[in-house]
Order: C-alpha cells, then sequence, then structure tokens
C-alpha cells in the first residue's frame, strides 16, 4: 500500500512538473496495475509451498539463454549518451525546433507523446486496462470456483 501511495504522491509531482504523460504513467502503472498485481499475488499465495514434480533445468537453461542473447543483443547498440548515435540525428532535431512552433506545450516530452505518438500512448493505456481486467477477472473466477466445490448437491 505505501508504494501505491508513493506512486501516487510522484505522479501529482510529475503534474506540478508539467510532465503530465509521464504522472499518468506513473499513476495507472505505479499506484493502479502494480498494487492490483500485488494484492493479487498474495491472494493467490498459498501458506505452504508446493513440491516441483519437474526437473527445474529446462527453466534455467532458457533463462540463461535469453539473458545471453540479451547482453550479445546490447554489444551492437551506440554507447549511452553517444552524441553522434543515430537517434541524436534522425528526428529530435526536428522535435526541438518544429514543437514550439506547431504545438503550444511547453514541455517536449509531453508534446511528443500526446501528438506525435498518441496512438502509441492510448495502446499503452488499453495494454494496462486489459491486464487489470485480467487480474480482477482471475480473483473473482478462483473465489467462485472455491463457493461452487463447497455446495453439496444432494
Amino acid at each position: 500500500m505505501l508504494s501505491g501511495i508513493y506512486s501516487l504522491l510522484m505522479a501529482g509531482e510529475f503534474v506540478v512538473l508539467d510532465a503530465v504523460d509521464v504522472a499518468f504513467t506513473e499513476a495507472a502503472v505505479g499506484a493502479g496495475i502494480s498494487t492490483v498485481l500485488m494484492l493479487g499475488t498474495l491472494h493467490l499465495t498459498r501458506s505452504r509451498e508446493k513440491i516441483p514434480t519437474h526437473s527445474p533445468v529446462l527453466p534455467l537453461a532458457v533463462v540463461v539463454l535469453t539473458g545471453a542473447i540479451l547482453i550479445y543483443a546490447t554489444t551492437g547498440m551506440p554507447d549511452f549518451g553517444d552524441p553522434a548515435a543515430p537517434i541524436h540525428h534522425h528526428v529530435v532535431p526536428r522535435y526541438i525546433t518544429e514543437i514550439p512552433e506547431k504545438i503550444d506545450v511547453p514541455n517536449i516530452v509531453t508534446a511528443i507523446l500526446a501528438s506525435y505518438r498518441g496512438y502509441d500512448t492510448m495502446g499503452e493505456v488499453t495494454v494496462i486496462f486489459t491486464a487489470g481486467i485480467g487480474v480482477m477477472l482471475m480473483l473473482g473466477g478462483r473465489k467462485r470456483r472455491r463457493e461452487d466445490e463447497g455446495v453439496d448437491e444432494s
């Protein structure tokens, strides 16, 4: 609960700093879905550990292989903060020069996310909303199954 409260306070701070897009994401992810997932995990956790029926070698191999691929993929990335990186020469200069003329928003990040990437932001919100609905349905479905098992049909 403290994590959710902290996320809401940070969302308020981002609003004060004119970063409404970041505030919305912080409120939705930090205070919303994270709190729901944590409460769902606590609800679904049993008091005793279930004894595994399979060997953990295959999941370990998948994790190690995925980690190795991700580490290898980072070797092709430009150095952190490199001014010669492709992103700094493609659209960033255009955004910096055109946003004050085309969109009257004081924060460049908010202007980019609200106008240039509006559909993407709407998609992210849809994913967060769908995940929250899925967790609520899972929690509600489990509760009903327990009640149905306890009913004696005689």
